[in-house]
Order: C-alpha cells, then structure tokens, then sequence
C-alpha cells in the first residue's frame, strides 16, 4: 500500500469519525426530547429516565391537548409559516433575478445596502415595526407578523449568487427571439432554479415557524397564538411537568423536520449551485 492510499484512507477515517460524532451530537437532544415525551410521569419524577423508558405513555400528549388550544395553534403557525415562505421566495427571487441578470444604475450600491440589513438585529428596529403596523392597523392580525417577513436580505443574497451561475446565452438567446424580462423569467430562469426555490422556500419556513419575539408583541388574542408562544404558557402552566413541555416541543418539532426530509435534495443541490460553502 502507498504513503498516498494511506493516507487517503486515513483521511477518509477521520472525516467518517466527525460526521458521526458530529450527527450524534445533533441526534441526541432529539431522541431525548422523544423519550421525555413519551415516559410516564412517575419516572420523571423519580428521576430514574432511562435511554428507552420502561413503559410508553401518551399521557403527556392528552394534557397539552387537553389544557392548550394546540391544534389552533398549529393552524395559526402553518398559516404565518406558508404565507412568509411564499412571500418571501417569491420576492427573493424575483429581486435575485434583477441584480443577477439586469444591469441598471445604482444596482450595486442598492444590493449593498441590502446586504447592510443584515448586521441589524431585529430588537433595533422592533419598535419602528409596531408603529409601522399599528399605523396601517395591522396590530392583533396575522398580516402583522407576515408582511414584516416578506423580505429577506439574505434570501436575496442567495437568489443572486444562484442566478448569476445561469448562462447569459440562454438569456439572450431568448431577449432575439423577442421574449421579455417576464417570460424569460418563467420560462427560463424559474425552472432551472428548483433547487433555490426549495432552499428559499424551506429557510424562511424555518425562520417563520420558529419565530417567537415579533409574534409576542404583535399578536394580543390568543386564538392567534403560534406554537412557539403557546410554549411559553404551557411552561408557566407546567412549572415542572417535562413531560408536558417535550410532547409540546415534539409537536412543534416534527412538521419542520419532515418538511427538510421532503426537500433535502434540493436543498443541499440549492447551496452547492449558489456557491455558499
């Protein structure tokens, strides 16, 4: 055997022993939350919680849905979720496209501005938001949490660095034949990038499901309420039911992780073809 086909096995090794250490670091607070959700009280309580608990109960499940709206809830978050997701590809595509494709003045200097939102936490501007959406009596309305989300910087980012890899001669090929910004859009640029839609589309999912400070402030009613706040009053009802608290988390947890399982293809294709690394 050569130094060289040692060392590549060796290499090789090394990275199958990360990607294990590194998948059981991510895994393990998953499967823990599983079987806290799933243990009778009394072992939590006793403090004997095993690695596969003894007898599984669901228990802990009847008493959210028993003391919480949950199912609404779940309703409330899919629909802020869905609408911020298709909202926000739809723009950061379409923006992506135009600093990608289109060449006009002040594009750059409008791109990097764009880019400079980014370093701007949204606490700094959390209180501009509330004046903006009480000002055009949006205040205590689903369109309050989901038109501040329409946008994301980042998204556009992404779309740009993506549709810049596009061949300008299928665009201009398609500029002789006399078709448009619009159908070269849709009929050229929109089918080839799938995999930025998934990717697009999955992390503002993500970050819209997951959001739980601007949705505090601008929800008031709770028929309104997403997951994530209804697991701040379930914590307050449940002060040391665990139990309670991980068939909650569970619940909140599952939808997006089939989400990524459904998309991961296109996904994981998306920020290879972008040049994000």
């Amino acid at each position: 055997m050569s130094a060289r086909t040692r060392r590549a096995r060796i290499g090789l090794a090394a990275r199958t022993v990360l990607a294990i250490v590194v998948a059981v670091v991510v895994i393990a607070p998953l499967y823990w939350m599983v079987v806290v959700a799933f243990s009778p009280r009394s072992e939590l309580l006793g403090g004997a919680v095993r690695f596969f608990p003894r007898t599984l109960t669901l228990d802990n499940l009847d008493r959210v849905f028993s003391s919480f709206p949950v199912v609404e809830w779940l309703g409330n978050s899919t629909a802020i979720a869905l609408s911020v997701a298709i909202l926000t590809t739809a723009i950061s595509l379409l923006a992506g496209y135009a600093f990608a494709q289109l060449r006009f003045r002040g594009s750059t200097v409008l791109f990097f501005i764009a880019l400079a939102t980014l370093a701007v936490p949204v606490q700094v501007i959390i209180v501009s938001l509330f004046r903006i959406v009480t000002g055009m009596h949006l205040y205590g309305t689903y369109w309050a949490v989901i038109l501040p989300s329409a946008a994301s910087a980042f998204g556009v980012f992404l779309a740009r660095q993506f549709l810049l890899g596009i061949p300008k001669e299928l665009i201009e090929a398609a500029r002789i034949d006399g078709a448009g910004h619009v159908a070269v859009f849709f009929r050229i640029v929109l089918p080839m990038a799938r995999p930025l839609v998934a990717v697009l589309f999955f992390m503002s999912l993500l970050q819209a499901w997951n959001d739980f400070a601007w949705p505090l402030i601008a929800l008031r009613e709770n028929r309104l309420f997403t997951l994530p706040i209804g697991l701040l009053y379930l914590q307050g009802q449940f002060n040391s039911d665990y139990g309670a608290t991980m068939a909650f988390a569970l619940l909140d947890v599952v939808p997006i992780v089939v989400v990524f399982l459904l998309f991961q293809r296109w996904f994981v294709q998306g920020f290879a073809r972008s040049g994000i690394r």
